[in-house]
């Protein structure tokens, strides 16, 4: 829903005082209930960051060491509080380095208000230094952006700008304001925005849909849940659970909806997709009724879709109505918020026993514990696995710490592992597959959380794309446990080459700095595993510790993350070797 005008409604004037368009901004922020932000100053922003120092006991303002950490920060706050992230940065440089987070949080339905610094108004156009067009840049993977001219614009784009951001399906949203409009001064007042003509963010559920759902569950002999990240933005758990347990119906996870249902809920049968659970997988073929909940059918879950769920009957809740029928043709299309969705169809459905039915996923369940799961955790010999350092994670934190994970092998095992035993506590790159998104996503979630446990698992790869953040934790003593599985390998590349390039590993094979002469130049107390003997008390060391930890532990190098399915292969052809 980008738009380059900014319409502002005449009203009846409230009481105003007069400052600055830098101060107004924060005195908005505030409004919204912002404490935290994420940013690096520069020129074309610096008024901002001028009216920030007298704002510094309201607002707090942490430092990143790189515009991209700031962005992946914002998210991360935002991911495990539900309200928006906020970030700031500069022009030219400052606001393209944004541009990955921005995307990220686009495809991820992460709401974050970007701000960013622009030329003055009278430059704009000339190739001036450090200019860049933001907004055409950005309009691509964001919600709605915007730029400020006028200091008068500020309040009513920044309300905008919050409602658009974490209302409906969430997402990024950015204002760029020019160095003028941050000098000028401006008569400040502040209405929260709570409508916007042509926006509707919450469809209006059609309850004759919801009816014709209920008919087709009823009916169904064997049906099949897809729990995605909808049903954790909308606060759909605990109605989630409610309908699961009623309908008997088993239900598994995208790799965004892990967490909205505990991994030892009665329903819960394992975590789908390209590196998920054989019986999910191989399940999905041979349901009579896939009910997906907030999730938009990407190619990680269903492989080809020439072959997906061609045997079902597909009932589709979304509250995008792009998303709907884009990918899987339905027969039953819920456009609604995932909640209200599913506490109507509640008392709609009769109370069912699928038993049978459910003991299937538990036979591929014995069939994977024996060929991947018992190698994975319970190793006896050889070096270390990724697999048993998760174990030993989650039975060391009780399965209750934020886990934060950046992209790669590392990731596919730690979500697979790690027992998400309270909602909201998976923090990960999904639909953009972002390397470097976890050392900075893991300094937002416990600034965000400050009372939980954030670990954070990353591979030596994505590491070293965004290792400057260490000194952003150095610096605000922020309490991340930081993992480094390290295999000195592009671990997932490697292991593809290996499959289906003939073992040809080009450019994958990684000489890494020492890691511990590193983080201890942070400051930051360190420790390196090799043997297997020396695991378990190294985790409880760093655990044990106040203040940020960094472990890095060598695993194997070779080391292959099954099941697998064949990038654009069916489901059912899941490879558990």
């Amino acid at each position: 829903m980008n738009t380059s005008t900014l319409a502002v409604e005449k009203k009846q004037p409230k009481k105003t005082i007069r400052v600055s368009g830098s101060e107004a901004l924060l005195m908005c922020l505030l409004e919204e209930g912002v404490d935290s932000i994420f940013g690096y100053p520069g020129g074309a922003i610096m008024p901002i960051y001028d009216a920030l120092y007298g704002y510094q006991d309201k607002l707090t303002h942490y430092l990143t060491r790189h515009e991209q950490g700031a962005a992946h920060a914002a998210q991360g706050y935002a991911r495990v509080t539900g309200r928006t992230g906020v970030c700031f940065a500069t022009s030219g440089p400052g606001a393209t380095n944004l541009i990955t987070g921005i995307a990220d949080a686009q495809i991820d339905s992460t709401p974050m208000v970007c701000i960013t610094g622009q030329v003055p108004s009278h430059l704009l156009g000339t190739d001036a230094f450090q200019e860049t067009d933001v907004i055409g840049i950005s309009m691509p993977v964001t919600k709605w952006n915007y730029q400020v001219t006028k200091a008068e614009e500020i309040p009513g784009a920044i309300a905008r700008a919050f409602y658009i951001a974490n209302t409906g399906r969430p997402g990024p949203v950015l204002i760029d304001i020019t160095k003028d409009a941050q000098f000028a001064m401006v008569d400040f007042s502040y209405e929260k925005c709570t409508k916007i003509r042509s926006y509707h963010p919450y469809p209006v559920l059609d309850e004759s849909k919801v009816e014709e759902a209920a008919e087709i569950i009823n009916n169904a002999k064997k049906p099949f849940c897809l729990v995605g990240h909808g049903v954790l933005i909308s606060h759909a758990q605990e109605a989630l659970s409610e309908f699961l347990i009623k309908g008997d119906i088993p239900a598994a996870s995208t790799l965004l909806g892990l967490s909205a249902l505990s991994t030892d809920h009665p329903q819960y049968v394992g975590y789908l997709g390209m590196h998920g659970n054989y019986g999910p997988n191989i399940k999905t073929n041979e349901c009579d009724v896939l009910i997906a909940i907030g999730m938009r059918f990407d190619d990680r879950v269903t492989g080809d879709l020439k072959k997906y769920a061609r045997q079902a009957k597909v009932i589709h809740i979304e509250i995008d109505p792009s998303e709907i029928d884009k990918n899987v043709k339905t027969t039953v299309a819920i456009n609604a918020d995932a909640k209200a969705a599913i506490k109507s169809l509640i008392p709609k459905i009769k109370k069912a026993e699928h038993k049978s039915w459910i003991a299937e996923f538990k036979e591929c369940d014995k069939l994977e514990h024996e060929k991947v799961i018992q190698k994975d955790l319970y190793p006896t010999s050889g070096e270390v696995k990724m697999g048993e350092v998760i174990r030993l994670f989650n039975e060391k934190t009780k399965g209750k710490a934020i886990l934060v994970t950046d992209v790669g092998q590392h990731q596919m095992v730690a979500t697979r592992y790690y027992g998400f035993n309270e909602t909201d506590s998976n923090v990960t790159s999904g639909g953009l597959g972002t390397m470097g998104f976890c050392l900075p996503a893991a300094i937002g979630a416990k600034l965000g959380k400050p009372d939980r446990p954030v670990i954070a698992v990353i591979g030596d790869g994505g590491f070293q794309m965004t290792i400057q953040e260490l000194g952003t934790i150095f610096q605000y003593n922020i309490g991340v446990k930081i993992v480094v599985l390290n295999n000195n390998f592009l671990g997932m590349v490697r292991q593809w080459q290996q499959l289906f390039h003939g073992k040809r590993y080009s450019s994958t094979e990684m000489v890494n700095p020492n890691f511990q002469l590193i983080a201890e130049g942070y400051g930051i107390p360190c420790q390196k595993v090799v043997d297997r003997g020396d695991l378990s008390a190294a985790i409880d060391k760093m655990l044990s510790t106040d203040g940020p930890y960094f472990l890095e532990v060598v695993v194997e190098q070779e080391e292959n993350v099954f099941p697998m399915v064949p990038s654009g292969d069916s489901v059912s052809n899941i490879r558990l070797e």
